[in-house]
């Protein structure tokens, strides 16, 4: 069986970590210090993600995220001091995808067409070792589209995907660390038009509560969450209630599950002040069964398996010691076919929420 991770911020660990992700991941966690580390409290032991980690563990396509967050007062997170940084760097980050797709490590997926080649071949392979990851190019958080109508130039870029709000506020929304009440910006509903004129995507993932009823509504195109757990689960605001998980669900859209343990940690975090991992809780009080708890929510919400799916959000800011107990890298999101095999769901339902809910949603709105 085949995974399709929804969410994957891949460059992060590369051109923030300063890390390989084309080595082995045993090689990335014992290389020397480069020097140069902009996150120096992640070292490289806390690695999860590279492309022989993806191989190994039959991942065989990711949503792959840019990201370019403008830091504002009050915001939680680290970000660029103006939008022309903003979008210098997730241009850098978009390089970095087309050298790796030029090198063969990499394959970026802008067409239906070519997703379905794509999972085919891995489908039918026996050895994956040398087999490109395929990537679907998506923006978290649209601080790097300066005006709405530049959407235009990401598309071109291979960007089929956006979502308007990170942490903190940005140019378009409220989002994380934001509160729920917080609703859309003056510029939101002109670049809500001119994705829906393109055929973009929009993820309601980071998005303030109200943003998102207020940008659904607008928006007449697809919508999906790609890594967005459920608050009836755990507590806080990073979560969606059941009423936003439903208008995603009627809209035809799919919701990963993140694994990030913060998002799955039972007594919730305060997101305006996020706390330190390791002094929050032991790693063993989060395991994959809590992930697997979440989406068995959302099939319940739906009445089946075509809504849920996984959205790691590991491989970036996420690394080792954020990530559930069990996980030691990527080839392990496997562990959870079994998990949810042995909660009694079908070898279909099984394949549906790793691989064949994404192929399928993306097979439909990415253009022929």
């Amino acid at each position: 069986m085949l995974i399709f991770d929804g969410d994957c911020a891949f460059m992060l660990g590369a051109m923030e970590r300063d890390r390989d992700l084309t080595l082995p991941l045993d090689e990335i966690r014992s290389a020397p210090p480069s020097g140069r580390s902009w996150v120096p409290n992640i070292p490289d032991s806390e690695a999860v993600v590279s492309l022989p980690e993806f191989r190994r563990g039959r991942v065989a396509v990711i949503v792959a995220k840019l990201s370019g967050r403008i830091y504002r007062p009050g915001s939680p997170l680290w970000g660029y001091r103006s939008g022309d940084i903003a979008y210098a760097m997730a241009q850098g980050q978009a390089a970095y995808y087309r050298i790796l797709d030029a090198r063969g490590e990499a394959r970026l997926i802008t067409a239906a067409g070519q997703l379905r080649a794509h999972v085919k071949e891995w489908s039918d392979a026996d050895d994956h070792s040398r087999l490109p990851v395929g990537m679907i190019i998506g923006i978290e958080g649209a601080d790097p589209v300066l005006w709405p109508k530049q959407i235009h130039e990401w598309w071109n870029l291979g960007v089929r995907v956006v979502s308007l709000s990170h942490y903190g506020v940005s140019s378009y929304s409220h989002g994380t660390a934001t509160g729920t009440e917080g609703g859309l910006l003056e510029p939101a509903p002109e670049l809500l038009r001119e994705m829906e004129s393109l055929g973009m995507i929009l993820d309601v993932t980071h998005t303030s509560d109200e943003s998102v009823r207020q940008a659904m509504d607008i928006f007449g195109g697809p919508v999906l969450a790609s890594h967005q757990n459920c608050r009836a689960l755990v507590p806080g605001e990073r979560q969606f209630p059941d009423e936003l998980l439903n208008r995603v669900i009627d809209r035809g859209g799919v919701i990963g599950t993140s694994l990030d343990a913060f998002m799955l940690y039972r007594p919730g975090i305060d997101w305006l002040d996020i706390p330190d991992r390791r002094r929050t809780y032991a790693r063993e009080e989060v395991t994959l069964e809590d992930a697997a708890d979440h989406m068995d929510h959302v099939c319940q919400l739906a009445g089946n398996s075509l809504h849920a799916a996984l959205g790691t959000d590991l491989g970036g800011g996420v690394g080792w010691s954020g990530a559930p107990h069990g996980v030691d890298s990527a080839a392990d999101y496997r562990k959870l076919i079994g998990i949810l095999e042995k909660r009694g769901h079908t070898h279909d339902d099984v394949a549906n929420i790793m691989y064949r809910n994404w192929q399928r949603f993306y097979e439909k709105w990415l253009p022929s």
